[in-house]
């Protein structure tokens, strides 16, 4: 009785295709292709996760609780509201048959008001 010989498909490392975003930022994270895939994109953001979960040890928050200051929840809440807003002038926009130039500016400040709620972190 003979073995099999592998086939060269299992012998080759397996890719992954699929990003993983950064636990801390959300940011594609880099696949080096074999081992454990990265938590993180960038150093910075490992030591930010770091220091949240240290902040919240010993206390009755869960492990993966963010905690924001007074300050940092209103300014969340600020941005987020600018959001809200640009997607209702678009809306609205759309309903009283604006052209394409005017969307297309409405839907620039919608997209400046989500990148700058985006990096809230």
């Amino acid at each position: 009785m003979t073995a099999a010989a592998p086939s060269p498909a299992s012998s080759q490392p397996r890719r992954r295709t699929r990003a993983q975003p950064c636990r801390w930022c959300g940011r594609e994270v880099a696949d080096a292709g074999m081992g454990r895939r990265r938590q993180y994109c960038r150093q910075s953001c490992r030591q930010r996760a770091y220091e949240q979960r240290a902040q919240v040890k010993g206390t009755s928050f869960a492990p993966d609780a963010v905690v924001l200051t007074a300050d940092e929840a209103a300014d969340l809440s600020d941005r987020v509201y600018q959001v809200r807003c640009a997607a209702e002038d678009i809306a609205t926009a759309l309903q009283e048959g604006a052209d394409g130039s005017e969307l297309r500016d409405l839907c620039e400040v919608l997209i400046q008001a989500a990148k700058a709620a985006d990096g809230w972190r």
